[in-house]
């Protein structure tokens, strides 16, 4: 059960919504929509003399999140004018916020949005705000990165990890050598049981680098630091290699080269479809 709502603008100002505890903002969330999984939009083709139709592919939409804010204002130290002009601060349209969920649980997670529409009722014995944003990524990233450290590349067995998202989320994998090396694979044992490879075998790694492999969404890539100066080595990832996403459950990594181990760590940022 959620615990309270987190607002901030660009500029840094936090604006909080409690839902449970005593509320002395004068603000009282009456209604919120929009946080749990979004709609699918999926894609079918149909053929002649065929009944039904084939599964193509699907995506999820655009999250828009509501809410119903009521005005409470302290006689003595606030008015209803002065509540709606600071919700103006933080939900003027086409504004960008973020918004921070806090769970009873102690979990705390983000989603980045654009204010659509901020519609005060000016006429209302009990006057409250509509507020309506839409979050064109759906996806609530947990607050952080989680790592697995420790990782070898002559390790013989699976690092085996439970990820608790609810929906896939990117990778990005750091290697540090201590020697050259040639080429080394990323295996990923998904909670089905398929395996899924990432390859990096087109440009030879030097003692002192660092190689940084990102499969996350929008930051897919590779780049190398050598003696200070960062490039991209996009070429040296093999064009059949998979873009490795964790998937909820069970994942298992295994990092391979040949020769004697290099460490490498690897992050990821935990995701979940809805509340």
């Amino acid at each position: 059960m959620l615990s309270r709502v987190e607002v901030r603008t660009r500029q840094g100002d936090l604006l909080k919504l409690p839902l449970l505890e005593e509320n002395d903002s004068g603000y009282i969330i009456a209604e919120m929509d929009g946080i749990g999984p979004v709609k699918a939009t999926l894609v079918s083709s149909s053929f002649a003399g065929v009944d039904g139709e084939i599964y193509q592919s699907a995506r999820r939409e655009a999250r828009n999140i509501t809410m119903k804010l009521e005005l409470d204002p302290d006689p003595a130290t606030d008015s209803v004018w002065g509540l709606r002009n600071r919700l103006y601060d933080f939900f003027m349209p086409k504004s960008e916020v973020s918004l921070r969920y806090i769970l009873q649980t102690g979990l705390a997670v983000e989603i980045m949005g654009r204010v659509e529409s901020c519609s005060p009722d000016h006429f209302s014995r009990e006057p409250m705000v509509d507020i309506s944003i839409m979050c064109f990524q759906p996806d609530f990233y947990e607050l952080g990165s989680r790592t697995l450290s420790g990782l070898l590349t002559d390790d013989a067995d699976y690092t085996q990890f439970e990820y608790e998202g609810t929906v896939e989320t990117g990778i990005v994998v750091t290697v540090k050598p201590d020697r050259s090396l040639d080429e080394l694979t990323v295996y990923h044992l998904r909670p089905d049981g398929e395996t899924e490879t990432l390859t990096y075998d087109n440009a030879p790694l030097q003692s002192g680098d660092e190689l940084t492999i990102s499969t996350v969404f929008g930051e897919k890539g590779a780049t190398l630091k050598r003696s200070g100066v960062v490039s991209s080595v996009l070429y040296g990832i093999s064009p059949v290699s998979k873009w490795i996403e964790l998937q909820p459950g069970l994942n298992g990594i295994r990092v391979y080269a040949t020769g004697t181990g290099v460490p490498v760590t690897i992050e990821y940022v935990t995701k979940y479809g809805g509340l």
